[in-house]
């Protein structure tokens, strides 16, 4: 009785796996990776552009607060033998206000350059994904991952679609205002 339980068991895995078998292979998958499309796409590289402006800017900022501290340090330095107890406290209360300044001019920095790193994504993200989402549709993929979010160890390339969102990108992307 238990050998022909098995052997029904048996028969309908094999049934099932053979009926599975030409809905698979009816599966379509595409492969895009988003983030080279924000990067390499006109839209992306004159983002990346502003981007580098507003970083060169917050840099040449924090340099100048830099070399300030720095020259204060020297100056403290070299006139410490001369200078009172009470003027030296003073000098380095006032030069480590000056560095308290200085690390939340760097922190604030991060905050501007991330966020508008994040500001510039979002409005060119759903322009991508509608895109995407129109290949899909029209093509019949099944599905389309994107390779930055998920590290796969191997892909069919012909069915990689990147340089195809790029240039579709490029032909139909309006920066909104």
């Amino acid at each position: 009785m238990k050998r022909q339980g098995w052997i029904i068991a048996g028969i309908t895995m094999l049934a099932l796996v053979l009926t599975a078998l030409p809905v698979a292979a009816a599966e379509k998958t595409g492969f895009v990776d988003i983030r080279e499309v924000m990067v390499a796409s006109n839209a992306g590289k004159k983002a990346a552009e502003d981007f580098r402006k507003t970083y060169e800017k917050e840099k040449a900022a924090i340099v100048e607060k830099e070399n300030e501290l720095k020259k204060l340090r020297e100056e403290l330095d070299k006139q410490r033998p001369l200078l009172k107890e009470e003027v030296i406290k003073e000098r380095d209360s006032v030069l480590q206000k000056k560095y308290r300044d200085y690390q939340l001019l760097i922190k604030d920095s991060e905050e501007e350059l991330r966020a508008k790193d994040q500001e510039l994504s979002k409005k060119m993200l759903p322009d991508i994904l509608k895109l995407v989402q129109a290949i899909g549709e029209k093509e019949k993929y099944t599905m389309i991952i994107d390779m930055g979010q998920i590290p796969l160890a191997y892909y069919a390339k012909e069915n990689d679609l990147t340089k195809r969102v790029i240039e579709e990108f490029n032909r139909t992307y309006k920066p909104k205002k």
